[in-house]
């Protein structure tokens, strides 16, 4: 069987869009349209067991990672999550090791999930976007009630199991306004891994192009440096931040781990509950529907045509300023999906956050520099754990 690269990362949905909460600027609720209204969205066992085969067959790698998304994962509840556990122990080949990793919005952890998961090595994604009032500004219930506190409770159980979480924080509209308020409630936390992800929704009738929801360009690079600059001053080797990681690799010739910033994606596609492959988790639409694992295996779908042109198109749709900007290595363009307004020259295709990523990649520039010729004077180690980064990618 020929084989795919081996640094793929599928966003499994056991329960497709299917969530307990309702929040104002999830993406993924609408995805549920796609499919018949009365349709079970539960993974059964039969797509489970050959999703699992065939994802085990299409990796390369010693480590073999699985990530569950949603929606909410944790809604197929502990029995499925047991099974997948049985399964990839039937399947795995030796000498091979797997990881799974589970990206969740806290609400519905309790001590048994907390046992599940610590006994099982999961690794975990929380959503949460800061205090209280940042939290309940848009993350909310379907009764439209704030979900801080059993969010706050869910992460208090993993910490009591020994299980420290990778924070997932929406930078939006508001809390973009309060960098080191975040920053420092996360460290209070005990946050060891955080991932900021900012909010961009396309809004054809908004005069900005984006809803109000979303975070402005120039404030979003604001927050990451004022954010860097304590990080530097106070966090270095103790607290992982994802971007800043992703910029410093630069420093070492390494590639990126983090799709929107690799120069050409699609190692990141979507396996619906029902066996569907999607090109991207920000492409879940019929266009982007590539076909389902009953059809063809997972290896035919990631080395497919359309799925390379799919990734291939992110470098060859870059506009000419981007590729004369002087922190192209550390952006590529970011992601596709927020490439939807003009450059200044009139070109299509310039990312609606360009102005944000310049100014704090620039920002961060000269750390970067500096620890790239301190890593060089010392043949390749530094004395403090920056750096060379690891070749894995958290959630």
């Amino acid at each position: 069987m020929k084989q795919t690269l081996s640094d793929f990362q599928i966003f499994a949905k056991p329960v497709g869009s299917t969530c307990n909460l309702n929040c104002k600027y999830c993406y993924y609720l609408e995805k549920k349209s796609l499919y018949k209204t009365k349709e079970h969205f539960q993974m059964t066992d039969v797509i489970l067991e050959k999703y699992i085969i065939q994802h085990i067959e299409a990796s390369t790698g010693n480590i073999i990672s699985f990530s569950w998304h949603g929606g909410e994962p944790l809604l197929a509840g502990i029995d499925f999550y047991r099974k997948v556990m049985k399964l990839q122990s039937v399947h795995i080949p030796s000498g091979k090791t797997i990881l799974n990793g589970i990206q969740t919005n806290g609400t519905l952890i309790d001590e048994e999930w907390c046992r599940f998961i610590a006994g099982n090595g999961f690794l975990v994604g929380l959503s949460i976007d800061g205090p209280s009032d940042f939290q309940d500004l848009f993350r909310r219930t379907r009764d439209n009630k704030g979900t801080f506190e059993k969010v706050k409770r869910g992460y208090q159980f993993l910490k009591r199991f020994g299980v420290i979480p990778e924070i997932l924080c929406v930078v939006n509209a508001e809390n973009v306004k309060h960098p080191l308020v975040i920053y420092d409630f996360f460290k209070k936390m005990g946050a060891k891994f955080i991932t900021f992800l900012p909010l961009v929704i396309f809004d054809s009738n908004s005069a900005t192009g984006v809803s109000c929801e979303s975070v402005p360009p120039e404030e979003f690079g604001h927050f990451l440096s004022e954010v860097f600059d304590a990080w530097v001053e106070n966090d270095i080797g103790e607290i992982k931040i994802q971007i800043f990681e992703e910029a410093a690799r630069t420093a070492f010739n390494q590639d990126h781990t983090l799709c929107i910033f690799k120069v050409n994606c699609g190692g990141v596609p979507v396996i619906e509950h029902n066996g569907d492959f999607y090109s991207c988790d920000h492409y879940v639409n019929k266009d982007y529907l590539l076909g389902n694992l009953n059809d063809h295996s997972l290896t035919y779908y990631l080395e497919c045509e359309r799925q390379k042109q799919f990734g291939r198109a992110k470098s060859v749709k870059l506009p000419e300023y981007c590729r004369q900007c002087e922190v192209l290595a550390m952006c590529n363009g970011e992601c596709p999906k927020n490439r939807f307004i003009l450059t200044p020259d009139g070109e299509t295709g310039l990312n609606y956050l360009c102005k944000g990523y310049k100014y704090f990649f620039n920002h961060c520039r000269p750390f970067v520099e500096a620890i790239a010729t301190m890593w060089k004077n010392q043949n390749g180690f530094l004395p403090y754990p920056t750096a060379p980064f690891s070749q894995e990618r958290r959630e």
